[in-house]
């Protein structure tokens, strides 16, 4: 590895926004690349923009170009081509803090000396909103040691809607490629993959209480938008079953009782997201896929199934009969307003 640190930026129609995510990345240094990943755009110039860009920094930045393949894709190709030590995903959007930047810069310069180097670098992210221009800041101070490394036996609990984000995470290069981690093609909400597959391999950690990821949320196009969410349901429903076959959550929860118990938690979150949009489109085909993906874990792990479904936040999206759908909607309104996540 001849790099630190490896940013891949998967850009698909972005060059209204690109440049200022790029710009903030090359404030971490030399020892950094960019992979600009050109996801088959052909609506802009982003194909000449990459380019242009990797004129510019030859050392820094690499342009490949792919034949449309989603974001996964571009996340994929990132890791194939990665020459840094470490790994991060940055979306075309969005952008980094560049004070925090150097000082996780300066972590990671000193974590690379390390005889055994440090799996994954946590660090806060924060939403923009670009709708009512505010701003939320999401840490992990009362989850994660600060400033130190640390074991998943050494975590907390986490809040609601706390979980780590592909916004969060900074993992070893090797450790994903070791794992086996590849994103499916042409799906949505592949982050959640990418910040859930990869954690029981993860042996060392350690968390800076930086503001450091700007998450740009708001925007009508935007993958996360609920409307654009109802008509990619199909989409979410694909990512919670390719997550549920990931692990044995109830091993897990006996041999790391502290990640499997966040692990469960995120897959309850993630049933919990699947079942209030079908709820929300209300057609008897879209409540019949919300019983067809709770029959499919119960397929797979009957206990883990009840756990989610009578234990966990997942209960919400159960509740029976139309009045009971009617309150699981009013409930996700109420924590929409709250936590303001899409």
């Amino acid at each position: 590895m001849d790099k630190i640190l490896t940013f891949t930026v998967p850009c698909y129609n972005s060059a209204d926004y690109m440049d200022h995510c790029v710009k903030t990345l090359l404030t971490a240094g030399e020892d950094i690349e960019i992979i600009l990943v050109d996801d088959g755009s052909t609506k802009d110039d982003t194909p000449q923009k990459c380019d242009e860009w990797q004129e510019k920094y030859p050392d820094i930045i690499r342009a490949i170009h792919q034949e449309n393949g989603g974001h996964g894709e571009g996340v994929n190709q990132g890791i194939r081509n990665a020459r840094g030590m470490y790994y991060k995903v940055v979306d075309s959007d969005d952008w980094l803090d560049e004070e925090a930047l150097q000082k996780v810069m300066a972590k990671l310069r000193e974590c690379a000396r390390w005889p055994v180097p440090l799996d994954l670098l946590i660090a806060n992210y924060v939403y923009e909103h670009v709708e009512d221009g505010t701003r939320k800041p999401m840490g992990y101070r009362n989850v994660f040691p600060v400033e130190r490394v640390f074991t998943w036996e050494d975590i907390g609990r986490f809040g609601p809607s706390q979980y780590l984000l592909m916004h969060s995470a900074i993992y070893r290069t090797e450790l994903l490629r070791e794992c086996g981690l590849e994103l499916p093609k042409h799906t949505f909400y592949v982050d959640n993959i990418f910040v859930y597959n990869p954690l029981p391999a993860v042996k060392s950690i350690y968390y800076m209480d930086l503001d450091l990821y700007r998450y740009f949320i708001g925007r009508s196009d935007q993958s996360v938008n609920e409307k654009v969410m109802m008509g990619r349901v199909d989409q979410q429903l694909r990512v919670t079953r390719l997550m549920i076959d990931a692990h044995d959550l109830r091993k897990l929860q006996k041999e790391q009782p502290r990640l499997g118990r966040y692990m469960t938690s995120y897959l309850a979150m993630m049933m919990t997201i699947s079942s209030i949009f079908l709820i929300m489109e209300g057609s008897e085909e879209s409540l019949r896929k919300k019983d067809e993906l709770w029959e499919y874990l119960k397929a797979r792990d009957w206990k883990l199934c009840h756990q989610l479904k009578y234990r966990s936040l997942a209960f919400v999206g159960n509740l029976p009969g139309e009045g009971g759908r009617d309150l699981a909607l009013k409930l996700y309104r109420i924590a929409q307003k709250i936590y303001k996540f899409n």
